[in-house]
């Protein structure tokens, strides 16, 4: 229903994830028989959880180490991985500068052109160490590297940007990214965002895309909202463009993955985003929090060095415990953070979800007071939910 915010004006009520709660079942089941598998681009994966690519996230290393526990990360083949031969030292620096000076620091460092040699060894690198090589660049970045991802034998490619669609208009000076050639034309899965409505969902299905991510604007360390004024909140836009989803897949027998990408932190978060429609997640702040990841303690966003206009910040985001205690557990932690497979496959057995598939249909009410209520406490003294 719409609400009028003005003569001539209305708008549709959205709703973000911190306003809805799963509702429980009249069955249960033991958390060990709920299977948290899925599959993406034809690779089937334990755990729905992916990392994002962002460079305080992800580095090889960590694809690696995520590949192994059952997850998967992303690559930007933008960022600093692909620019410095030895990221080490720009890792420290970015680290080590003020809040006052990061902006212009990022904008230096990410000036540093792209060497393609570099997108070639770090795709190598992945697989050489066994782990499953998933990349990102922006479209303009496809345009100029599709080819040589493929011929790296990267196992799939993200194309991502702040809003991606099929129709773009361009200058007449520049040629846009065809997004169905490109699909067509590459030899690997092709996942395509980020958006956030039904018809543009529907769209990018139909470019033969193996996924889409969902999301404008709600990461830890994302300002596009602030910046542009642009978004929907994710409960919303994650059961949008899953209805977008299953009328495809009804239409033409064709699955298409719908990944929510950011602003969850929690185990919680996660299980509603599944309960919205969404078939996995992209994370970034929770895995930069890992002693494996490389942004030391920091977590910045893919647009934060533009050198034009910044739609990103730096966070810190500590330390709290090693990569697997994280996604696997065990917990050290009270609020969420820690053990997410286990979180989720708790809640699935509450909600008696056997699989992804059923946690999808699960009851979903609206409910603003859900992380407030009875939790004075915890708020007075920041603990658990309160922090």
């Amino acid at each position: 229903m719409n609400i009028e915010i003005g003569r001539g004006k209305s708008a549709r009520r959205a709703y973000g994830i911190d306003e809805i709660a799963l509702v429980p079942g009249q069955r249960t089941l033991d958390p060990s028989l709920a299977d948290t598998g899925w599959q993406i681009g034809g690779i089937d994966r334990e755990i729905p959880i992916i990392a994002s690519a962002m460079d305080g996230v992800v580095d090889v290393r960590m694809a690696v180490l995520l590949s192994e526990l059952g997850a998967m990360g992303v690559l930007n083949l933008e960022g600093i991985y692909t620019r410095y031969t030895d990221p080490q030292p720009i890792l420290e620096r970015i680290a080590s500068v003020g809040n006052h000076e990061f902006v212009s620091l990022m904008q230096q460092l990410y000036a540093e052109p792209i060497k393609p040699e570099l997108i070639e060894q770090r795709i190598k690198e992945i697989k050489a160490a066994g782990g499953i090589a998933a990349v990102s660049t922006t479209p303009a970045g496809a345009s100029k590297y599709g080819s040589i991802v493929a011929a790296a034998g990267a196992d799939m490619f993200f194309v991502q940007a702040t809003v991606v669609s099929t129709a773009f208009l361009s200058p007449e000076s520049i040629t846009s990214l065809d997004l169905t050639q490109f699909c067509q034309e590459m030899p690997i899965p092709v996942i395509l965002g980020n958006c956030v409505t039904y018809e543009v969902a529907l769209n990018l299905m139909k470019t033969g895309a193996a996924g889409i991510l969902v999301g404008i604007g709600p990461g830890a360390a994302c300002t596009s909202r602030g910046v542009l004024g642009v978004g929907v909140p994710q409960a919303t836009a994650v059961a949008d463009c899953a209805a977008a989803r299953d009328d495809y897949y009804r239409e033409t027998g064709k699955y298409v993955s719908v990944i929510a990408d950011g602003g969850l932190i929690t185990g919680g978060d996660i299980c509603k985003c599944i309960a919205c429609g969404a078939d996995g997640v992209m994370i970034g702040s929770p895995f930069a929090r890992a002693a494996e990841a490389p942004g030391r303690g920091f977590h910045w966003g893919m647009a934060t060095p533009s050198p034009v206009l910044p739609r990103g910040t730096r966070i810190r985001v500590g330390t709290t415990g090693t990569l697997e205690q994280i996604l696997r557990g065990p917990a050290q932690l009270d609020d969420g953070t820690h053990n997410l497979q286990g979180a989720l496959k708790t809640s699935m057995g509450t909600l008696g979800a056997k699989d992804i598939k059923e946690m999808q249909q699960v009851e979903v009410v609206i409910a603003p007071s859900l992380l407030t209520e009875g939790k004075v406490y915890q708020k007075a003294q920041q603990l658990g939910m309160g922090k």
